[in-house]
């Protein structure tokens, strides 16, 4: 029954609000939906897990609010980078603590934003835990270049999902003249753009993104079941990862939540799947020339 967890912190100033948003806004989270009113504005960021924990006896981290990461080198050096925009650099060195090991098997820093407001970075020293180290994709989008193939049909949707395609592109390093948008009519037209770029071989990834609401005849199954296959087919006879962001919702309402409002954005969650499945296939090749490497010198002897 329980959904999610949400922490609400209240900002002391305009300044400071202006301030915590610029800082999470660098670090990858996803944006929720923000809101200005009469009352209040607020910009919340969202996060694949929460946790609320309970501590009977002394409380040994110096922050109340703990964000675990899988990079903690990298988070860092984004820290550091916007404390250096932001502060001089005697402040810049006193707002954030030295990296080092934890009693709970862990790495962790803290920094302070701004004054009175401190957060504490950490990742697993074994993230594994022993259990055999698994080869995936990571979501540094540096050098990749990607197709974003996107419907002009249901445009009040496909626009959002667009936009939230280049903004997940953009954060993980992708460089902006490597991301070329192409508009087809509506999704029927998705794969057959779809393939005829990742043809080319000039992209490393194809993102396609498109929406489909069902009306009260069978015109939306056959579509979609068209779309799909031929998405499909396109990466198995290429090669080249495609990412699937052509939503099926039975209502706009449905198709808007999925688009930015309730349910994230497919979007961005399409771009993100596209920059860790080329990452994964840089990491295969990678591997590949290794095993490679060391048959052709065991030969050799």
């Amino acid at each position: 029954m329980i959904k999610g967890i949400t922490l609400v912190r209240a900002a002391h100033s305009p300044a400071v609000f202006d301030a915590l948003v610029s800082f999470f806004s660098v670090l990858g989270f996803e944006p929720g939906k923000g809101w200005d009113d009469e009352v209040n504005r607020g910009r919340p960021f969202l996060a694949p897990l929460g946790n609320l924990e309970f501590v009977d006896g002394k409380v040994t981290t110096a922050s109340d609010t703990l964000i675990e990461v899988t990079a903690l080198d990298d988070v860092r050096q984004v820290v550091e980078h916007w404390l250096a925009k932001h502060l001089s650099a005697a402040e810049a060195a006193k707002r954030i603590s030295p990296t080092a090991d934890t009693h709970w098997k862990s790495r962790a820093f803290t920094v302070e934003p701004v004054p009175g407001v401190s957060y504490m970075f950490w990742e697993w020293i074994d993230p594994l835990k022993g259990k055999p180290v698994a080869l995936e994709g990571d979501l540094v989008g540096s050098g990749m270049k990607f197709a974003v193939i996107a419907a002009r049909w249901n445009a009040v949707i496909t626009e959002r999902l667009l936009q939230g395609a280049l903004d997940c592109l953009y954060r993980s390093g992708v460089r902006k003249e490597d991301v070329n948008v192409l508009r087809v009519p509506g999704a029927w037209e998705v794969p057959a753009a779809a393939r005829a770029v990742a043809e080319t071989r000039l992209v490393d990834a194809v993102i396609t993104l498109g929406c489909l609401i069902r009306g009260e005849t069978a015109h939306y199954e056959a579509i979609y079941n068209e779309v799909a296959r031929g998405i499909g087919q396109s990466q198995q006879d290429t090669q080249v990862p495609h990412s699937f962001g052509v939503l099926t919702c039975d209502t706009l309402e449905q198709a808007l939540d999925r688009a930015g409002l309730k349910s994230g954005n497919k979007g961005f969650e399409a771009a993100a799947a596209a920059i860790e499945m080329v990452s994964l296939g840089r990491k295969i090749g990678e591997e590949a020339g290794k095993k490679l490497a060391a048959d052709r010198l065991e030969a050799s002897r």
